[in-house]
């Protein structure tokens, strides 16, 4: 059975790390279908080039010239080329692309244009068909991955190829146009070539040895994850661990397709492998991993016998529908309800907005705003057989002299979700790693 490679940014940021993915490309037989990322960064100080096409995409609207901005895009390719040393007639396809992003006037088009230049470079060097994800990935009237039109059209268009190369990261709206996944959303297109195919594995290439049970830059040289399931990774990814993108568990969950992250640069590295549960064995460690993100509003709703009041939430949350706003938790009393949200979410007067269609829709006692809220996930399946998880937890929590703001546990038993002020977010991190990891 077939593999299908993802290589990211960094594994394609110049001619020499290329090289070194097709040595990798080549050590195995079964590496067959490859899909990679725009370039990223070569060194530090450096730009990516998707950063680049975007001010492309600006100055187009703007009314500038492109040509300026796009030289360094296509000083970035015609370098690649020359490393590589291979028969390519990138200028052409520069000339194209350049002309296009002009005429097509369309942030997704041009913020796709380096996934597409990355892979028919990496076609050219591998002797591989080029397939153009916008022939084969497609996106419903709602903006979601057609899943079942792409499966068929990847299956269809590998059919007779023995090696092929696609661009990640964007696929065709159902105007025909070029459509993007969000940022990072290669993952999503290699996992959703890896379902068309029924691959054997799917192999996600960056520039680290697998997944970390927390952030190295919170905690020094924290454990490497050796094995989580498909819900571990999916509630890490969500909460800020961005090894790997959170969506792109869904194309290869119902085919039962485990997902192996390693590293471009260390090829021998065992890596992590993610499981389904019917194949995951817990490695007996009570938490698997612990993640978080900053920059949360709590919406705060107090009203007497709430309770009894028939679709008192019901009400709230058609309110937060209506104003396009996205809940993360939903944390709730007897006379009390809390709204979760990413304070992005809230600008301008949204929030103001958001307050006062409450207040019209419930007529609460209360309604107040806590800002500056970091939430903290603690992830692992041996949670929820383990006695004094949550205790230990809190403990941890308290004898770093932590406030907790808002508790959230999901019903899967698998994640206790911590809310605190933005200032504690570090140390918290470090409380909860300690205790659980040593």
């Amino acid at each position: 059975m077939a593999k299908v490679c993802k290589f990211g940014g960094t594994s394609m940021a110049d001619g020499n790390v290329i090289k070194n993915v097709k040595n990798i490309i080549d050590a195995d037989s079964q590496r067959k279908f490859i899909v990679v990322s725009a370039p990223g960064k070569r060194y530090s100080g450096d730009v990516k080039v998707t950063d680049l096409l975007l001010k492309c995409h600006s100055e187009v609207m703007c009314g500038g010239n492109v040509k300026a901005v796009f030289a360094a895009v296509r000083a970035r390719f015609v370098s690649l080329v020359r490393e590589l040393n291979i028969v390519f007639d990138i200028n052409s396809v520069l000339d194209e692309t350049e002309a296009l992003i002009e005429s097509e006037r369309s942030e997704d088009f041009t913020a796709s244009r380096g996934e597409y230049l990355s892979a028919r470079i990496m076609s050219a060097v591998l002797g591989a068909s080029f397939i153009d994800a916008k022939d084969v990935i497609f996106f419903d009237e709602n903006g979601a991955l057609d899943g079942e039109k792409s499966y068929k059209a990847v299956a269809d268009a590998l059919k007779d190829c023995n090696r092929a190369v696609f661009p990640g990261f964007y696929g065709r709206g159902v105007d025909g146009r070029v459509k993007t996944f969000s940022r990072g959303g290669s993952d999503i297109s290699g996992a959703i070539v890896a379902r068309a195919v029924n691959a054997s594995l799917y192999e996600n290439w960056t520039d680290v040895s697998g997944f970390l049970a927390c952030d190295p830059r919170i905690v020094d040289s924290p454990k490497r994850i050796k094995t989580i399931s498909y819900k571990e990774l999916r509630e890490l990814s969500y909460m800020g661990a961005n090894v790997l993108h959170a969506d792109s568990i869904f194309p290869v969950r119902s085919a039962n397709i485990p997902i192996q992250i390693k590293n471009t640069f260390r090829p021998e590295d065992e890596g992590t492998s993610i499981l389904p549960i019917s194949r995951y064995k817990p490695g007996g460690s009570v938490v698997t991993g612990v993640a978080g993100k900053k920059n949360f509003s709590i919406i705060f709703i107090e009203k007497s016998l709430m309770n009894s009041e028939i679709g008192f939430m019901g009400k709230v949350l058609d309110v937060v529908a209506s104003a396009g706003v996205s809940v993360e938790h939903v944390p709730s009393g007897i006379d009390t309800m809390s709204l979760v949200v990413e304070s992005e979410g809230l600008c301008g007067d949204k929030l103001n907005k958001l307050i006062d269609g409450i207040k019209s829709a419930v007529n609460p006692d209360t309604v107040r705003v806590i800002e500056d809220i970091a939430l903290i996930a603690t992830v692992g399946h041996g949670m929820s057989s383990s006695v004094g998880t949550s205790a230990r937890l809190f403990c941890a929590i308290a004898a770093a002299d932590i406030n907790v703001k808002v508790i959230d546990q999901g019903s899967s038993e698998i994640n206790i979700i911590v809310g605190v002020d933005n200032q504690s977010y570090e140390k918290c991190i470090r409380a909860i790693y300690k205790e659980f990891f040593g």
